[in-house]
């Protein structure tokens, strides 16, 4: 009874009499509010951040003096000393200056605990509200698509090479929205559409491995979607979105006469005062699509609530639904498939025996998460979620299904011994039941717990990072497999500005997920067979970068090496029968070189980044004596982009250059699959292919009330757009 006592005692929160509460404002120097500035005091469980007015309200803070610090990204930090007294409240506003070289001042996804102003051991990369705000995007996929280091290849994310294009079966990404994971229970891909955009207030993406405290999924990297807090007071936004995609490059590739259109609307509202907020935002949107039979319409809600049940403890509810009915342009026309125009291949025809096939995806979630502050240096969080999936992909001559649920569930607890050590500890468990034609019905269950330390070494400057993580994964309720994901990592400052230098070594793992155990269906007459013994996909990620204090006044560099070795990698294998079966066949080794250059020539006018990422890759097949580049990688892939405002009007540019991607090895392998069963990349008598994905492309937006506008095209679009947010 002695530990259960204590670790009530540990769990609960101390008496509201020893605490007062923080209120004030963060403007800028000129008196606009800040929106979702950081106030908060260093090295504890304390902090929270502004809302649209530039409001805050901390809470639970000891009485006495704390130093409070205060920093949003584009602004210079400031910290004050504030004193408080037993049960009293104090106000305190602060004015921030600007500097466009700033960086993040909360990182939420390296470490799972808030990291307020320390740069982490690995590399994260942000994509802000600011940015997401002033961008004609749609989908979460097209903001992260404009951080640096990251492509897209047909809704696939590639980050530093990790995954080629996979469409329909998995994902070496793990997403999480407020933490929380959501890749698919079946399929464990990624629906970007989940969310509406207006509703993102930002995305962290981690760069590396991610499993030692987010587990499988998690092999190439981590992104986290942080949405909108509800805001005190009552609040209204619209926001719409309208463009026009440009015809084919050549006249003979046109499909169609008229030109193709798409838009959308996004409508919210929300009341709140200290104790209560809700929000609820609906929306929808339609596209002609870029290529024949390629129309879509999607809508969408989504909810979000605050519960501020005790003093030190908030409750947080949220959930949305999404349903997407699109047409499914399955492989480009050849030659005598379509009305070819004599052409060898149309590249925006589809084959006319495949007109007709289209796809019904509906996905909604729900998560509640409680954080209780127990005192300044502990607090726990617990969450419990659902993520349920259900498609329906209707083709010519058949038609699959596939409804998963997927549960999950955390308890956390973080501690601050001192100011300078932060330990955190957790377990997780998810459980996964799926129903299909083409799946079967299965289950399969996760259970983990994990545990990091962060402390300096020796009294030094130097930080070390460590941590460890142990997953039990379980198929249909047989017996358990282990996987350890550990990491170290470590950061050293290099000059009292903000130079810093960082390493990190660590395993990341993805198991397989129950398509990929046992799909079975046929493609191009060949029988796809299930293969339930397949093995989790290992990888050992490294990397040393630094970032360096603003140089000349005008500039930041951060770059970084790589250096990935992956085990087991997955890929569909021609077998004798012949059938087509998924093994762990593949030994990968991915190294490269991720560079990003931020310069501000005209403060608080004139920004750009410069960023660019180098990969050289080697593929290995068990039972092949030949190697290879890795498919769908492109070895240079650069991004440049510029914004200028000039008061409330902004106007901005992006160019995005990729190489051609490697070409695969020539096989027999299965045709591309719809968002349904889908498998590993083209299989046919000819190389694989992929959408080209070398692009150039610069659009000017001019736009009232906002700054900073940039171009939002995917592969092969090419869209002239203009966005209209009302708040």
């Amino acid at each position: 009874m002695r530990p259960l006592a204590a670790l009530i005692l540990l769990l609960a929160p101390l008496p509201a009499a020893g605490q007062g509460v923080l209120r004030g404002t963060v403007r800028d120097t000129r008196g606009g509010p800040i929106r979702a500035a950081i106030v908060g005091v260093p090295n504890t469980t304390l902090f929270t951040q502004t809302d649209a007015q530039g409001h805050y309200r901390l809470t639970a803070l000891p009485v006495g003096a704390s130093r409070v610090r205060v920093a949003a990204i584009g602004y210079v930090p400031t910290t004050s000393t504030i004193t408080i007294a037993t049960g009293d409240s104090a106000f305190q506003d602060f004015a921030l200056e600007p500097s466009p070289l700033e960086l993040p001042p909360l990182d939420v996804v390296s470490t799972k605990v808030a990291r307020f102003g320390d740069r982490p051991a690995t590399s994260v990369v942000q994509v802000p509200e600011q940015d997401i705000d002033r961008r004609a995007v749609n989908t979460v996929d097209e903001a992260v698509d404009k951080a640096a280091g990251v492509q897209f290849l047909n809704g696939q994310i590639n980050i530093r090479g990790s995954t080629g294009y996979v469409q329909g079966l998995n994902s070496r990404v793990l997403l999480l929205v407020d933490g929380v994971p959501m890749n698919q229970g079946d399929r464990g891909g990624i629906n970007w559409d989940l969310l509406p955009v207006d509703q993102v207030e930002r995305v962290d993406i981690l760069k590396g491995a991610g499993s030692s405290l987010y587990g499988s999924a998690a092999l190439g990297g981590v992104v986290n979607i942080s949405t909108r807090d509800v805001p005190e007071g009552v609040h209204a936004r619209l926001r719409l979105t309208g463009g026009a995609y440009g015809n084919p490059p050549h006249a003979v590739w046109r499909f169609r006469d008229a030109t193709g259109l798409e838009g959308g609307a996004d409508l919210s509202a929300s009341y709140g005062d200290e104790s209560f907020g809700g929000r609820f935002a609906a929306g929808a949107r339609h596209s002609d699509g870029y290529r024949e039979q390629d129309d879509a319409d999607h809508w969408q809600l989504a909810g979000k609530a605050r519960w501020q049940a005790a003093p030190r403890t908030r409750v947080d509810m949220s959930g949305a639904w999404a349903v997407d009915h699109y047409d499914v342009p399955l492989a480009w026309c050849l030659q005598g498939q379509c009305d070819d125009k004599g052409q060898s291949f149309q590249p925006f025809k589809v084959p006319t025996a495949s007109v007709g096939s289209w796809t019904d995806s509906r996905k909604g979630y729900l998560a509640v998460q409680a954080r209780t502050v127990v005192s300044p240096t502990v607090a726990w969080q617990a969450r419990g979620s659902w993520f349920r999936t259900n498609f329906f992909d209707q083709r010519v001559d058949t038609s699959e299904f596939g409804i998963a649920n997927r549960f999950g569930a955390e308890l956390r607890a973080e501690v601050h011994p001192d100011s300078m050590r932060t330990a955190l500890v957790g377990g997780e468990v998810t459980f996964s039941d799926v129903s299909s034609d083409i799946f079967g019905n299965h289950s399969q269950s996760e259970f983990a717990a994990y545990g990091e330390s962060d402390q300096p070494l020796a009294r030094s400057a130097v930080r070390i990072n460590a941590g460890a993580r142990i997953d039990f994964l379980a198929v249909d309720g047989g017996s358990l497999s282990a996987v350890v994901s550990p990491r170290l990592g470590a950061t050293i400052p290099t000059d009292r500005r903000g130079g810093q230098l960082r390493a990190s070594v660590g395993k990341g793992f993805r198991g397989p997920s129950v398509a990929e155990r046992f799909v079975h269906t046929f493609a191009q007459g060949l029988e796809v067979i299930p293969n339930p013994n397949l093995r989790p996909e290992t990888s050992w990620s490294m990397e040393l970068g630094y970032a360096s204090a603003p140089l000349f006044r005008t500039l930041r560099l951060d770059a970084a090496v790589f250096w990935t070795e992956a085990h087991d990698l997955i890929e569909p294998q021609l077998i004798p029968g012949p059938f087509i079966q998924l093994q762990n066949v593949t030994h990968a080794r991915i190294a490269g070189l991720d560079a990003m250059i931020i310069a501000a020539p005209i403060p608080e006018r004139l920004t750009t980044t410069l960023s660019y990422v180098y990969l050289n890759t080697k593929r290995e097949v068990a039972g092949d004596t030949t190697s290879g580049p890795l498919a769908f990688r492109p070895r240079h892939l650069l991004t440049l982009s510029g914004d200028y405002t000039l008061g409330p009007i902004g106007a901005g540019a992006d160019f995005r250059y990729a190489s051609r991607v490697e070409p695969g090895r020539i096989r027999r392998c299965p045709p591309r699959a719809g968002q349904g069963a889908g498998c590993a990349g083209q299989l046919a008598s000819r190389p694989c292919r992929a959408p080209c994905p070398r692009r150039q492309r610069a659009q000017l937006h001019l736009q009232p009330g906002a700054a900073n506008p940039s171009a939002g095209a995917d592969d092969h679009r090419h869209r002239r757009v203009v966005p209209l947010t009302l708040d």
